[in-house]
């Protein structure tokens, strides 16, 4: 990460990068959604509605993989002073918040046939509504200090603390009785039938890298932003 610190550094693994993720994200995402809607059979219980856990799933692990991003961004801002940090946690905000709506949407979607509801104050949902309004909260600050010219300290803290929410949403199906079904994919196996599970693979490596690539494209804005702000600065005096 220190070898990083350097924004020209940065900058020159950044571009190529961003390329090679938005197209091999592209690839993998298409060709995972298209193999979920033609190739793969329907639910024996959950019908065709089982089709949308190829873009459900990988949008709640990116939800909550944004915001644990953000928080190792805010913990090397406070401890390491990492200059590029705060443009990091700046950066992957909207991407979270992005991916944790669409995870709430198509989680609506499903529910509606599934539990006859469009909503249900159930621990998983509501906790992942939460993590939601928290990345909402963070743009608002981060961006409140940017114009502020602040370090973007308080928005560092706040990530930090935020992060408490993340167990939270894990362990929801756990912890209390809810509609929201267990776990169906862990690290030992999973329930769902090897018919219906393989192109998740690559839905969720192909979300993945976009997810990655949307990131340093707002991460070189940002530092191009900046370079020129600085410009006209020294133009200006």
């Amino acid at each position: 990460m220190h070898a990083l610190a350097n924004p020209a550094r940065f900058l020159r693994l950044a571009r190529p990068a961003t390329a090679w993720l938005l197209l091999i994200g592209l690839a993998l995402a298409i060709a995972g959604m298209a193999a979920g809607l033609t190739l793969t059979p329907p639910d024996y219980l959950q019908g065709e509605t089982v089709r949308i856990l190829y873009i459900h799933v990988p949008s709640a692990w990116l939800g909550m993989a944004g915001w644990a991003g953000i928080a190792a961004a805010s913990i090397s801002q406070l401890v390491w002073r990492h200059p590029l940090a705060a443009i990091a946690g700046r950066a992957i905000a909207p991407a979270g918040a992005t991916f944790a709506a669409i995870c709430l949407v198509t989680g609506s979607i499903w529910g509606r046939p599934t539990w006859g509801t469009w909503w249900e104050w159930d621990g998983r949902l509501t906790s992942m509504l939460v993590l939601f309004f928290l990345y909402l909260g963070y743009i608002a600050l981060a961006s409140a200090e940017r114009e502020r010219g602040g370090e973007g300290r308080i928005a560092a803290i706040y990530g930090i603390v935020g992060a408490v929410n993340l167990p939270i949403i894990h362990y929801s199906v756990l912890w209390w009785r809810t509609l929201h079904q267990g776990e169906s994919i862990g690290l030992t196996g999973s329930t769902i039938d090897n018919s219906i599970l393989w192109p998740l693979p690559l839905t969720l490596v192909g979300f993945t890298c976009l997810f990655a690539a949307a990131v340093l494209m707002r991460m070189r804005a940002e530092l191009a932003e900046a370079k020129v702000e600085a410009r006209m600065r020294r133009l200006g005096t």
